[in-house]
């Protein structure tokens, strides 16, 4: 795999549990194949410990799966809020659901020039001078990150890149609503075996974070 162009940054990632969940599943949560860029772009942010989401718009990143990982069934209990009297977690405020997750998630990512691949750099460079907070995770915060590597270095192969593709059968979102759905920002992917290295500038794997609606 090469590694990032002079001005951008590259990582790896392996994650031994994790859960991409998809956006309409309810009593039964499915979880995506591949992590959905949102979730992506909040590891960067959470990475450099920016908490300005909006900072970075216009981020342009790509990455791919190293290997696929297995896919599993567990019952877990969930928290809502039925009853305001009672405590969260108790009574009809919990609830057991399946949950799909994934096991020995391993991915690269690869982020164009600009300020956040410079703050990624410079977190790998001098980690100390990082001010970040909580555990580092991909997706749901339990999901917490074994090991990252900047800039690696590993024997040529391919990967199953996540790829915007307006035919493509992966709806997932660039951008999330946190306080309603209205605003999420949903296009269409397909994931698609290639080489492991740095996209050229023009090269359709990359994928840019905005939070503008298209027709």
């Amino acid at each position: 795999m090469k590694a990032a162009t002079d001005n951008g940054a590259s990582l790896y990632l392996s994650v031994p549990v994790c859960s991409f969940r998809k956006g309409y599943a309810r009593e039964y949560l499915e979880t995506e194949e591949i992590p959905p860029p949102s979730t992506v772009y909040g590891f960067l942010l959470s990475l450099v410990g920016e908490e300005d989401r909006y900072k970075y718009l216009g981020t342009e990143m790509a990455y791919a799966l190293l290997s696929k990982p297995e896919l599993s069934v567990i019952l877990r209990t969930v928290w809502r809020m039925k009853d305001k009297k009672i405590s969260p977690g108790t009574g009809q405020n919990k609830r057991p659901d399946y949950q799909e997750i994934l096991t020995g998630l391993e991915m690269s990512i690869w982020v164009k020039g600009g300020e956040l691949a410079a703050r990624i750099n410079a977190a790998g460079r001098k980690p100390d001078q990082t001010k970040r907070f909580g555990g580092l995770s991909l997706g749901e915060s339990h999901d917490l990150i074994n090991d990252i590597c900047w800039n690696p270095k590993v024997l040529p192969g391919e990967g199953r890149w996540l790829v915007p593709d307006q035919e493509g059968e992966y709806p997932l979102p660039v951008w999330v609503d946190h306080v309603g759905s209205k605003n999420t920002v949903w296009k269409q992917f397909s994931l698609q075996h290639d080489c492991l290295e740095t996209p050229e500038e023009n090269d359709p794997r990359w994928i840019t974070i905005d939070n503008k609606q298209t027709d």
